[in-house]
């Protein structure tokens, strides 16, 4: 069965023959009598009575003309949904990042995208950065935020703003005036850490060597605990830095700002081959100008190493 046998034996129904359906489509006839003719064996039904009064509707027609109208009714609405995508700012899409890393930037990103394009749905999912990463490579997801990524022919992968993973402690501690005092003050410790971070392996190695690492290393693996516990003097922490300084102001300090830490980037991924409608691009483009912001209001990074 086919649209145009379809619309064809609409025509008849609704001009009552098939010369004025004919006329009415700038149609040969034998055209529609033909269509019309494969149509009811395909459907191993008659479709039409004709009589000298002209033709009407068998029962077979009768259900035939409501699902064709249905048909017809969906694709002026597929049509319509799809033109919109195209052109205007609407569409459903799927974010994911690290949650630590969501904790900070979507509630002033969603608020302000929202009010900037409030026909776009947003749903949000929640990874470590490689599975958000491979999220966006199986088109589980639409879009991620993630720290480091490692490349993939598939990605378009956009920097957006520096962090970094630095040493913290309660702001409530006295300062170290020396990196000495510093390292004297880690060596105490308990250090709180997070595994799952980028290169928090080689920084412990980095102090391991330095002979500065605490005895008591203690694990945790969501950062925002991992924060809290440093907030409540357990320990000194490695965090990121725009974790730590997220919630209340003043409530953690860098335990001293010449102690190593990490840099991290983070990226926007998509695929390169992300359906380009309005909505998608309007979504991506104000991901980088906000995560671009966040760059530009970075009070600066201490001394982190070199990649």
């Amino acid at each position: 069965m086919e649209l145009r046998q379809l619309e064809y034996f609409l025509a008849v129904v609704k001009h009552g023959s098939i010369s004025k359906a004919a006329r009415a489509l700038d149609a040969r006839q034998p055209t529609l009598s033909v269509s019309l003719k494969n149509l009811e064996e395909e459907l191993k039904s008659t479709l039409f009575h004709r009589d000298a009064r002209g033709i009407s509707l068998t029962a077979a027609g009768k259900v035939l003309r409501t699902t064709a109208e249905d048909i017809f009714v969906t694709i002026d609405r597929a049509r319509a949904e799809i033109s919109g995508l195209e052109a205007e700012d609407v569409g459903d899409f799927v974010l994911g990042c690290h949650d630590a890393l969501g904790a900070y930037f979507l509630p002033a990103f969603l608020r302000k995208f929202m009010e900037r394009a409030p026909m776009v749905r947003i749903s949000l999912w929640g990874g470590t950065h490689n599975e958000v990463r491979n999220a966006v490579v199986e088109r589980t997801i639409d879009f991620g935020l993630v720290v480091n990524p490692e490349p993939h022919p598939d990605l378009v992968i956009v920097p957006l703003y520096r962090d970094g993973i630095e040493v913290y402690v309660c702001a409530h501690e006295p300062a170290p005036r020396t990196v000495i005092e510093a390292y004297v003050r880690m060596k105490r410790g308990p250090l709180l850490v997070s595994r799952r971070e980028s290169r928090v392996t080689d920084l412990l190695a980095r102090f391991a060597s330095d002979e500065v690492l605490p005895d008591q290393v203690l694990e945790c693996g969501d950062l925002q605990l991992l924060r809290a516990l440093v907030k409540e003097g357990l320990g000194v922490g490695l965090i990121p830095r725009r974790v730590a300084r997220h919630g209340a102001s003043g409530e953690l300090r860098v335990l001293h700002s010449d102690l190593p830490g990490v840099p991290e980037v983070i990226y926007l991924l998509y695929r390169v081959d992300m359906h380009r409608t309005r909505a998608a691009m309007r979504l991506k483009d104000f991901l980088v100008e906000y995560g671009r912001t966040l760059q530009s209001s970075d009070p600066g990074e201490h001394s982190i190493l070199p990649p």
